[in-house]
């Protein structure tokens, strides 16, 4: 169909809504500012876009053609063999991007604004030349979308609708030399950074005759296919992996107060000046109650011990009971057999059957005392506490001065300059204690908005509680939309839950968006990215119980098999050693041929004006100069004074009465030299020079 003509063709067509003069035509074309081009050919003008034209006269000029020409408004059908199914068709449509499905619905109302033309009564073609015209597109590309549509459900036009274009997918050629080369060099310990690793294999690419990309491309490509966990195993190790890992989050609502403890000891950040003037560190062991989070008992000494540990305990039964479950540190002086001893699973010191049942032991029994993963700060609530207490307590106004930082790099300006009275320490402690205990506003899910003391009374209020008989109070006296996926671990939280899938590791750090069912929140999220792609499901990690020993059992085992896993992708990954990259890196022998100079410059004699030539001498005078150096190298006799004659003595009288050997009046006369300063100051050289010397 013929799209563009001049005023004098639409002049003589007489089309309804035009002018029928060529003057006239030209003039409305001027005001309704219609697309044009120059008209090619004698006499030149302008040429009229046919989508310009009024929709009446868009429909006749379109109704002419199509007799003349006899073309099937819509092309025939393609085979069915090339037409996707449904199912197809919505799952590439859930995963396009938000302004595919944006220009899909448009589409839509397109076709939509056809089909109610066309009940309404107009001509299927006039409708879609009407359509075109107003929405500003071709009447040829609203027959191609009716193609697609054709022969399908109402209800599956909108995903046929989508356009389906991919963008770039071509890839640069690599060499695989090149690209395992660069992969094996980069998948290291050491770390190196990329732009080395590429500059390394790049010379060996250019010895070696290897095609190879930009290092922009190769490095999105790194990105692109190894995994990141891989990247974190081969470059940071295993424990950077780990981290990559949901940790396993604790529910401790199924408790109630008193039922469960935990335990450990706390280094304050503060010098403390004891009773005894000594300047120290105080050391703090303190329990917590595991259901509301509160500080139940503490106590505070130099060092931390055993003792320190059994009267917090003694404390914490005489105020407020015994508990039935107890978490404690693998440190000694938690695992002290006077607390503890009898308990088969106590992986400190020597377990042997004739150690004294501890306290603990006697009260909880040994199937109730837990030891907590070393340097597993998830594994002791109370660190968290601690935490607090090294921001908020060793900061204190009070305490300026005595405040020591909380790491050797990150000392105060007036570091040491002031010692905290044991007194006031502890009058401190007392009060920014109560107040942790105290403040509202705890978001831990017991609490709900209250504070640890109000959480805990409640509980503790209408919990069964054992309180200490008069014989267990005498044991402690004798007795010794737009989430942010974490950058970690790839997790998701949302109104206090976790979700987590395999895939959201590729999207650590990014933000993306959750849809969800508010009514069930356990049934998982789904993924999308901002753009609105689909990523896909990420169900929810459920808190097991802090107890609970077959869930964590559980997960240790999921998450070794995954560790296993990311293993096997790192040896898939690195497919060269190290010495095999070292040997494809070509050595830099500089130039073969060394660069020869062009000028020359003569060498000049250099006369030596200061050295007068020596004089031939005779016999004699040769033997009159041999005894004259002789004489100058003899040593001069050193005259012995009376101080150097006294303490030679004295070493020899001192030898001889440790060797038993000296008379009474030697011993009696070195006892009294002895007592001189200047035996004194020679003994004090000796042994300052043997310290030296040692």
């Amino acid at each position: 169909m013929k799209e563009w003509y001049s005023a004098a063709e639409l002049a003589g067509m007489a089309l309804p809504g035009l002018p029928g003069t060529e003057s006239a035509t030209i003039r409305r074309a001027k005001a309704k500012n219609w697309r044009s081009r120059p008209r090619g050919g004698r006499g030149g003008g302008l040429e009229y876009h046919v989508s310009a034209l009024p929709s009446t006269a868009q429909i006749t000029l379109t109704l002419a053609a199509k007799a003349r020409t006899g073309a099937e408004a819509i092309p025939a059908e393609p085979a069915a063999a090339d037409r996707p199914d449904r199912d197809t068709l919505w799952g590439w449509y859930d995963a396009a991007t938000e302004k595919k499905k944006a220009e899909a619905k448009r589409r839509l109302d397109i076709l939509d604004a056809v089909e109610v033309l066309y009940r309404n009564g107009l001509r299927r073609d006039a409708a879609v030349m009407s359509v075109a015209a107003h929405h500003k597109v071709g009447v040829s590309t609203v027959y191609t979308w009716m193609k697609l549509v054709e022969g399908r459900d109402r209800a599956d036009w909108l995903p046929a609708l989508a356009p389906r274009h991919t963008g770039r997918i071509a890839t640069v050629e690599c060499a695989p030399e090149a690209w395992d080369m660069l992969r094996s060099d980069y998948l290291r310990h050491a770390a190196p950074p990329f732009s080395d690793c590429y500059e390394r294999m790049k010379r060996a690419a250019d010895a070696q005759g290897w095609a190879v990309p930009s290092e922009r491309t190769l490095l999105r490509r790194l990105h692109a296919t190894v995994h990141p966990a891989v990247v974190a195993m081969c470059r940071e190790g295993t424990e950077a992996v780990k981290r990559m890992y949901p940790a396993q989050e604790r529910d401790r609502t199924h408790f109630h107060a008193l039922e469960a403890i935990n335990g450990d000891g706390h280094r304050w950040d503060v010098w403390v000046q004891w009773p005894d003037g000594e300047v120290a560190r105080p050391n703090m062991v303190a329990f917590q109650d595991l259901y509301s989070g509160m500080i139940l008992s503490w106590r505070v000494d130099r060092t931390a011990n055993s003792w320190a540990v059994r009267l917090a305990i003694g404390d914490l039964v005489e105020t407020w009971g015994i508990p039935r479950k107890v978490w404690l540190d693998n440190g000694r002086d938690f695992a002290s057999k006077w607390l503890t001893g009898g308990t088969p699973n106590r992986y400190r010191f020597t377990v042997r059957d004739e150690d004294p049942v501890g306290i603990l032991t006697q009260l909880l029994g040994p199937e109730n005392i837990h030891w907590t993963t070393p340097y597993s700060g998830q594994s002791k609530p109370i660190e968290r506490a601690f935490k607090d207490f090294a921001n908020d307590i060793a900061r204190h106004p009070a305490f300026e001065g005595a405040y020591t930082g909380n790491s050797p790099v990150a000392k105060p300006e007036n570091y040491k300059s002031r010692a905290i009275p044991l007194e006031r320490f502890l009058e401190i402690l007392v009060s920014e204690i109560n107040q942790h205990n105290d403040r509202a506003g705890r978001e831990a899910r017991a609490c709900r908005g209250r504070s640890f003391r109000d959480t805990f009374l409640e509980s503790y209020a209408s919990a069964p509680i054992t309180k200490a008989t008069e014989e267990q109070r005498r044991l402690w006296l004798l007795a010794a939309d737009g989430v942010t996926v974490n950058s970690r671990d790839g997790t998701v939280k949302l109104f206090d839950n976790r979700y987590f899938a395999e895939f959201l590791h590729l999207h650590r750090g990014d933000k993306v968006i959750a849809r969800f069912d508010p009514e069930f929140l356990h049934d998982g999220l789904h993924i999308h990215r901002l753009d609105g792609g689909y990523l896909g499901h990420a169900p929810v990690l459920d808190p097991a119980g802090f107890d609970n020993t077959e869930a964590a059992q559980t997960h240790n085992r999921a998450r070794k098999a995954w560790l296993r896993g990311v293993r096997m992708m790192a040896e898939a990954e690195r497919r060269m050693s190290p010495e095999k990259v070292a040997d494809l890196v070509p050595p830099n022998l500089g130039p073969a041929v060394p660069a020869e100079a062009r000028v020359v410059q003569l060498a000049r004699p250099t006369l030596d004006l200061k050295r007068a030539p020596e004089p031939e001498r005779t016999d004699g005078q040769e033997q009159r100069h041999t005894a004259l150096i002789a004489e100058f190298r003899r040593p001069a006799e050193v005259p012995r004074d009376e101080r150097t004659e006294r303490l030679e003595w004295a070493m020899r009288t001192e030898a001889a009465i440790a060797a038993g050997t000296a008379t009474p009046e030697e011993a009696e006369r070195f006892a009294r030299y002895a007592r001189q300063p200047e035996w004194k100051a020679h003994k004090r050289l000796a042994a300052d020079f043997a310290q030296a010397t040692a």
